[in-house]
């Protein structure tokens, strides 16, 4: 039974409730109220700015949680009882809220309001963006830094924690997030192969407990309606959209937190970023943030392609800028031979004649012809005992070679090597091409408990890599390890003190044929060369 009294939109209930409990006391809340601000609503605009936003605060004595039912298909809930709500639904709609407070032993009493807003929020490009017009499925962007991070609600950036790539465990990276266009709703589906990866504080939620994030069995089946909404973070417009996404029935976003809105800071064709407050029985000050790609591998960028490189190295103080008649010896070693095919079951004998200048461009050439007992020639170059760099940016400016099979790689590999071996001595592949996929480059990093098959890998598209001379950048810092093509990043790396990537490294400049990479050397593949313009290292 409930009686309430209502005064200039605040409503006071009480409840009934059952007062036998096997886990202690059991008080429920009382003196239940709730009231709302519509936001910016005066007399000429009784129903608000067209925001949406209503601005609830929820009260009652013995009150340990709120949660709130808006009416449009989405929930809050909040330990505080305040919430910033924005109703999507264009035009001036009446909803009924509906609050639930509960107490001690789970005892609850509730409320239920109507609320008459006025929204004229519209945002198609993210819609769009969203779904591809159609259907569109996203995946955990595992393969980029920060695609699970952590800071405080009053910063706009995870200050507090950022994921490295492919850091978190492997249940949450094999979610498919799909959001499909029906009409002018937008239903989402997650599947999450039959997991969901829970923080420490919903453990509960999926039948777990303990003290460290866990993946557990999850039914996520089911579509659920996403509404498209005024941002109420009050974020500035240079790190946020200002559109919310608020999935209906809890739906969620992979990394279970309790969270059913979610900002988005950045969307794309092929990403999205996006920030979220972790919800009660969880620490409310705290925004996740996650990133997404339409890669299923995880792509490999921070910023969907979209992110230009500002260097932090300006100083040039090492080049080789090819304008002598033969190879500057003073710079580069040839690698002689096959090595075991170095590794990768390459196909190719390394020799000193298989590189010409010609007109300021270097020209490393592939060749199928038989020496020592195989069928095709190259040459590998590096600049091991000649010159060695820790940190700075490296540009090569290259055009790619043609033909199956060819794997042409700008590298560097720690001048430790001799004494450590591989991988621990640490890998870093500026630029790598395989032949029989032309209009794709990739960049990787190796390292102990990361190499060969399980490299921290980027790749990106260029249709023109091998028509058209680019320029493949790293840029190395204590910090951070960043891969851009024509100063457009692609592929970023979270540097620490606990991998190889803050010693001295040397400059490898190779064409591979087959292998591991290579793949199927085309029959008809005869010659092919990498041309090389400079290359070029700053401090």
């Amino acid at each position: 039974m409930l009686f309430a009294a209502v005064i200039g939109g605040m409503i006071t209930l009480n409840g009934c409730y059952e007062d036998e409990s096997t886990f202690g006391d059991v008080i429920a809340p009382s003196n239940l109220t709730i009231d709302f601000t519509i936001a910016n609503a005066d007399t000429e605009n009784p129903y608000g700015d067209g925001s949406g936003i209503v601005n609830f605060i929820a009260k009652a004595d013995n009150a340990m949680n709120y949660k709130f039912y808006f009416g449009d298909n989405t929930n809050a809930s909040t330990n505080s009882g305040i919430v910033a709500h924005p109703f999507a639904l264009t035009g001036v709609n009446t909803y009924t809220v509906t609050v639930v407070a509960t107490g001690t032993g789970g005892a609850s009493s509730s409320i239920s309001e109507t609320v008459t807003v006025f929204s004229s929020f519209d945002d198609p490009e993210t819609k769009q963006l969203l779904t591809g017009g159609s259907t569109k499925t996203w995946y955990i962007a595992k393969g980029m830094p920060g695609h699970l991070g952590l800071g405080p609600m009053d910063s706009a950036t995870p200050d507090w924690y950022s994921a490295s790539p492919f850091e978190k465990d492997e249940c949450f990276y094999n979610d498919q997030l799909v959001f499909t266009l029906e009409g002018d709703n937008i239903v989402y589906n997650l599947n999450n192969q039959g997991e969901t990866f829970f923080n420490t504080a919903f453990l509960s939620v999926g039948g777990g407990s303990g003290s460290e994030d866990a993946c557990l069995p999850y039914n996520t089946s089911g579509n659920k309606f996403v509404t498209l909404a005024s941002a109420t973070s009050g974020l500035p417009e240079e790190v946020s959209t200002g559109t919310q996404m608020m999935f209906s029935d809890g739906g969620f976003m992979g990394y279970y937190v309790g969270q059913s809105n979610y900002e988005v800071l950045e969307i794309s064709d092929d990403y999205m970023y996006v920030r979220f407050q972790m919800t009660p029985p969880g620490d409310t000050n705290i925004a996740w943030y996650m990133k997404f790609t339409t890669d299923p591998n995880g792509g490999g960028g921070s910023g969907g392609g979209d992110d230009e490189l500002e260097t932090e190295y300006t100083e040039l103080f090492w080049s080789d800028e090819f304008d002598q008649a033969t190879l500057d010896m003073s710079k580069w070693n040839f690698e002689i031979g096959n090595n075991n095919g170095w590794g990768n079951q390459e196909k190719q004998y390394y020799t000193d004649q298989n590189t010409v200048i010609e007109n300021g461009i270097l020209k490393i050439i592939a060749k199928r012809e038989n020496m020592e007992g195989f069928e095709f020639t190259s040459a590998r170059l590096n600049t091991k005992g000649k010159f060695n760099f820790t940190h700075g940016r490296m540009e090569v400016r290259a055009k790619l070679p043609t033909g199956g099979g060819t794997w042409p790689a700008i590298w560097m590999l720690g001048a430790n090597f001799d004494n450590v071996g591989w991988p621990y001595c640490g890998e870093i592949d500026v630029m790598e091409h395989v032949g029989n996929e032309p209009g794709r480059v990739q960049s990787a990093l190796h390292f102990p408990g990361n190499s060969g098959g399980s490299a921290v890998v980027g790749s990106t598209e260029l249709p023109t890599a091998q028509s058209e001379f680019h320029n493949y950048t790293v840029e190395w810092s204590p910090e951070h390890i960043i891969f851009a093509i024509d100063n457009v990043i692609y592929h970023e790396f979270q540097n620490n003190p606990g991998i190889p990537f803050s010693a001295p490294y040397f400059i490898i400049l190779n064409v591979a044929m087959g292998g591991a990479l290579g793949g199927d050397i085309d029959p008809a593949f005869q010659q092919s060369a990498m041309e090389i313009d400079y290359v070029r290292v700053y401090r």
